[in-house]
This record gives C-alpha cells, sequence and structure tokens, in this order.
C-alpha cells in the first residue's frame, strides 16, 4: 500500500487539496480529485430521509447513480444540510467554480460536503479555495487532498489494490473519511475511489452496488445515519483495455477487486472511529435467512452495553445474547452459540465454564472477534463496530463549538 500517491495512483487522475479557511485551523479543508478526460463514475447515497444540499446535486446530476463525469469537489469544516434554496445555490456554485476551472460543464462535477449541519458555507472562502485546488492539481501530495475531507478523523484511510486481466493490469484506489455518526445505510460519509480501468457506467454502478453490502453497510460506529454520506467511483479507462459491462468476462474479477478495497476501507473507519480503542467483529451464522444474520449481527454492534463491555475487556456474554434476542431475528437460546476470540462461552441456553483469563487477553486487544451461531439454518452476516469509550462523549458534547 503506497500512503504517498493512492487516489491518483490509478492512471488517469489528478488531486489536490488546500486550507480556504472555513475550519479554524491550518488543517486543510477542501479538496478537487479529477479525471483528466470524463470518466465513467458511479455513486452510492445516504438513506438518511435529511439530507445536504450536496447529496440533492449529485442526485439531480446522476439520476441514475451512474453517467459521465470529471470529477469531484469536496469540503469539510460544514455539511451545507438544511440550507434551504440558498444551500442548494451554494452546491451549484461550487459545481460550476470546479467546472471552470477543469474546462468542462457544472454537470460532470460531483460536490460533497462534511462537517456541521445548519450552517451555510463561506461561499468566498470556498471559491477561493477551489480555483486554488484547480490550479494546483497533480502539483503535490495526495495526502493534501485526503486530510481536506477529513473532521473529526484521527488518521489518514487508504487503500490501493493492484490487479489484471489478460495482459491488462489495472489498480484501484480509495480514501475515505468518517469516525463518527456511521451506521449501516450507507455507513461512510465520504468515500472516493478511482480507477484505470475502463468500464461502463452501468457496469460501474453494478459493481458498486455489490460492493456495498459487505463492506461500508456492514459497519456502525454509533447507529446514527449522516446526511451527507456518499461513495463515488470514477474509471477512466487508462489501463486500455475494452470497456467492461456487466456480460465482460473480466467484470467478477474487477467487482472482486472492488469489494476487497471497500472492505478495507470499511474496516479503517470502523477502527478510527470516535473514541475507539478496538475493532470488532460480530460474525453471526446458522440464521434462517442472510438477511435475518445480518438484522442480529447488527444488533449486537449497535448495542451500548455490549460497546461498553469491549472498552472493559468484560467477557460478559449476556450482552451478546441479550442483544441477539432483541432483533428481529429468529432466535431459539437452547441453540445459540457464542464464542469470543474462538473460546466458547454460551451454549445450548447457558453460559460454559471456559478460560477467563484466555478470553480477557483477547478482549484487551485491538481486534476482537466474536461468533454467533443461531443453529437455524445458512444464513450469515459479518458486522464490524468499535468500542464505546468516554472519549466518544467528550468529542460529541464539544462537536458543535
Amino acid at each position: 500500500m503506497n500512503r504517498t500517491h493512492h487516489i491518483t495512483l490509478p492512471r488517469g487522475f489528478l488531486a489536490a487539496g488546500v486550507n480556504c479557511g472555513v475550519k479554524p485551523t491550518s488543517q486543510e479543508d477542501l479538496a478537487v480529485i479529477a479525471a483528466e478526460r470524463d470518466a465513467s463514475v458511479a455513486i452510492v447515497t445516504t438513506r438518511n430521509q435529511v439530507v445536504g444540499a450536496p447529496i440533492l446535486w449529485c442526485r439531480k446530476i446522476l439520476p441514475r447513480g451512474y453517467g459521465k463525469a470529471r470529477g469531484i469537489v469536496i469540503n469539510s469544516g460544514c455539511s451545507n444540510v438544511c440550507t434551504g434554496k440558498a444551500g442548494m445555490r451554494d452546491a451549484e456554485t461550487m459545481a460550476r467554480q470546479t467546472a471552470r476551472g477543469l474546462d468542462t460543464s457544472p454537470d460532470k462535477i460531483l460536490v460533497a460536503s462534511t462537517g456541521i449541519i445548519g450552517k451555510r458555507l463561506a461561499m468566498k472562502k470556498i471559491c477561493k479555495g477551489i480555483v486554488a485546488a484547480t490550479e494546483n492539481l497533480g502539483t503535490g501530495s495526495d495526502d493534501a487532498a485526503l486530510r481536506g475531507m477529513m473532521t473529526t478523523d484521527t488518521r489518514e484511510k487508504s487503500a490501493v489494490i493492484q490487479s489484471h486481466f489478460g495482459r491488462y493490469g489495472f489498480t484501484v484506489a480509495g480514501i475515505v473519511k468518517g469516525v463518527g455518526m456511521l451506521a449501516p445505510s450507507l455507513a461512510t460519509m465520504i468515500g472516493v475511489i478511482t480507477t484505470d480501468l475502463a468500464i461502463s457506467p452501468p457496469a460501474l454502478g453494478k459493481a458498486l452496488k455489490a460492493a456495498i453490502p459487505t463492506s461500508f453497510n456492514a459497519i456502525t460506529v454509533d447507529s446514527d445515519t449522516s446526511t451527507s454520506d456518499t461513495v463515488v467511483v470514477f474509471a477512466s479507462g487508462a489501463a486500455g483495455n475494452k470497456t467492461l459491462t456487466g456480460a465482460s468476462p473480466g467484470f467478477k474479477k474487477f467487482t472482486a477487486v472492488l469489494k476487497e478495497l471497500c472492505v478495507e476501507l470499511a474496516r479503517s473507519i470502523v477502527a478510527d472511529g470516535e473514541g475507539a480503542s478496538k475493532l470488532v467483529e460480530i460474525a453471526v451464522s446458522g440464521a434462517r435467512t442472510d438477511t435475518e444474520a445480518e438484522i442480529a449481527a447488527k444488533s449486537v454492534a449497535n448495542s451500548p452495553l455490549f460497546k461498553c463491555a469491549i472498552n472493559g475487556a468484560d467477557p460478559n456474554w449476556g450482552r451478546i445474547v441479550m442483544a441477539l434476542g432483541k432483533s428481529t431475528a429468529k432466535v431459539v437460546d437452547e441453540k445459540v452459540t457464542v464464542k469470543i476470540g474462538g473460546v466458547t462461552v454460551f451454549s445450548r441456553g447457558t453460559g460454559r465454564k471456559f478460560d477467563m483469563k484466555k478470553v480477557k487477553r483477547h478482549l484487551t486487544g485491538n481486534q476482537i472477534a466474536i461468533s454467533c451461531d443461531l443453529g437455524l439454518d445458512s444464513g450469515r452476516f459479518t458486522a464490524l463496530t468499535c468500542d464505546l469509550s468516554c472519549q466518544y462523549i467528550t468529542i460529541n458534547a464539544d462537536y458543535h463549538t
């Protein structure tokens, strides 16, 4: 994995990040990621019923969720949500200003914003920042673009996979931000992925939708779904292969690579959850259906009591069984088996004798494995979450001011 060049490692892309003064710090707060020419694009956005103006703009220019585009402009520090018609004008202005710098039309520019809800963007600063970013595309580190979309993230999160099919090599790269207000539906605040593969817009949309359920929609930090969640994939076609469609032999290979990248990015988000010290994997098997397995896994993943127990390295299997049982999935306690770190702590309707020191040792680590076999059928799903700490409360109590 290359941390210096990530989002522009696939051929045909440029990026820049600048500080334009939206944030009170000197950290970059605006990013532009652009293709050198029109690229295939696919997008998935939040399922929250309250959405920001940038989401509405993206849905307007990509009503089917895929098409052609030149790039995306992202600001952090202010989410442009619940700002009415003025907010819509601001989102369109961001697209127009970026389009001017890239010599294209506004309907080829996606917009994303993240930060505080309910405040208008400082558009003079934003427009000045867009000019600076478009003028400096490709002249600095990709890290600046990634920092430009970060809020309470404590570290930069990116991933790169290089692969091939036939004689064509291709690269898929991604950057994400998000540490709080994260829950399935879409559970990443902003993610941008690039590839140099040639693939049609409908096929790219199909691949992205296939990658979402087991990656960004499998994670939760706090059960809250953001108003600004956006994941977008650009494909430049610079790899030189014949354009893939959903029926092409190479489509399955690309989809598998995209899924792998999205899972890695999703894991990095949860590991950097606000106040988090542990990444927790909850694997549910033996459910009546995959859907019921997902419901059960997410019920555990979103349980505050369970997450607090994980923070304290407490092997309290009762909180796991409780969370399974409160879900709408079918659960019969006499058929359930729960393991922590591979050690059986509950089965056949009661707690089991187990090596307490071994389980405690596992729970003091930074990667925790919980498995729950419901013993009913073959449905399975794995959810990712983190522990709940006092720091989460501190971060969010002070966030607005």
